[in-house]
């Protein structure tokens, strides 16, 4: 059955106020909604892919008036040549959000691809990865997409990130520091931890990737046996003030003298005051961490 999408809906995916899209609906006839058994608008897979490439057009100069005069493949191909020339990153996050709804994996890894050939590998993460993941998240949250579509794009991108990091030339630098970065126990979101090791390797530092739902009495046993420099980890599921600051101190006495690097979106809703510990930076954005490096 094909998937049914209310107005807001549309507003969601493609940015188009829901305003503007019934304007485009009733004076340009670009959408002609679909009616359920008991007489309820919706909009289908078709109408979103339409919306997704009119939006583009239009945002590109083309009059809305002029577009409404082609016919739908003539849509297609002019939004197609405009994706094709990979001026602009932004761009490609709806494309991937499509590839995501229909399952398409050939299209991801044609998208992504080419992404990383015209924007670099870095760029691709932070302009067009993670901003589609956090429109993903946006979706999930609505009942959007659901688990099967949301793993499935996870592990594509998993994948790009795992070639990314063998494909880095190892060139270790005389004054290399030695990176420990895992997530905390039942964490799983690793997709940000994997691009800090990327950025980390580029960089020729040590870097001991420990991976997912990590218990801390074995981060106690590699303190023991590894000469550390830094410690990353992140948090993503949600989690009370209380526990994590008790947390964060555990972690800073585990490693004492180090230098801790923190992050995840669970600090964007903290609203309680807390004592960090000295030896614990709380970062927001890659470029923070970056200039670290």
């Amino acid at each position: 059955m094909d998937s049914q999408y209310a107005i807001k809906d549309l507003e969601l995916l493609s940015g188009v106020k829901a305003h503007t899209l019934r304007i485009w609906e009733q004076r340009y006839g670009i959408l002609k909604p679909h009616r359920t058994d008991t007489n309820v608008r919706y909009y289908s897979s078709e109408d979103l892919k339409k919306i997704l490439n009119v939006s583009l057009l239009n945002s590109n100069g083309y009059k809305i008036s002029k577009i409404a005069q082609l016919e739908n493949n003539e849509i297609i191909n002019q939004a197609q040549l405009i994706l094709d020339c990979y001026k602009n990153e932004y761009y490609q996050i709806d494309n991937l959000a499509l590839c995501m709804i229909e399952l398409n994996e050939l299209k991801f890894e044609e998208i992504i691809s080419n992404c990383i050939i015209h924007f670099g590998l870095e760029n691709t993460m932070e302009k067009v990865i993670f901003p589609f993941l956090s429109k993903v998240g946006t979706m999930w949250q609505m009942g959007l997409i659901n688990v099967v579509q949301e793993h499935f794009i996870s592990n594509l991108i998993r994948q790009k990130l795992i070639v990314g990091i063998d494909s880095i030339k190892i060139t270790q630098q005389l004054n290399a520091k030695t990176f420990v970065l895992f997530l905390p126990n039942k964490e799983l979101h690793e997709l940000g931890l994997l691009y800090c090791t990327y950025l980390i390797k580029t960089k020729g530092h040590n870097c001991i990737y420990l991976g997912q739902s990590v218990p801390i009495e074995d981060l106690e046993k590699v303190n023991e046996k590894i000469a550390v420099d830094y410690v990353i980890t992140s948090f993503t599921n949600p989690i009370s003030t209380k526990d994590l600051a008790k947390y964060l101190e555990t972690i800073s006495e585990t490693f004492k003298k180090k230098k801790i690097i923190v992050s995840g979106r669970v600090f964007q809703s903290i609203t309680e005051k807390f004592k960090i510990p000295s030896n614990i930076n709380i970062i927001h954005s890659y470029q923070e961490f970056k200039n670290i490096l």
